[in-house]
């Protein structure tokens, strides 16, 4: 990747400081989409997860998967 120039930062520095953001209106991008699927636990459920998952070798998301589909599986 070749170097900027100094004049050529300061063009890119006036053109980003100049240029307003144009926001896409609708249903959301890349991480307007994944907050819906964020969890919020609290601290000591968050530590059985860690050490359940620790004691199997899995990740904590890996581990909730398992159990999910352990629950999906008996229900039906």
């Amino acid at each position: 990747m070749a170097e900027m120039t100094e004049e050529e930062a300061d063009a890119l520095d006036e053109l980003w400081t100049k240029t307003t953001p144009k926001i896409r209106k609708g249903e959301g991008g890349f991480f307007t989409e994944r907050r819906a699927r964020m969890l919020l636990l609290d601290e000591v459920t968050v530590r059985i997860i860690d050490a359940r998952a620790k004691a199997v070798h899995q990740t904590p998301s890996d581990f909730i998967s398992q159990l999910i589909r352990k629950e999906m599986a008996a229900a039906i």
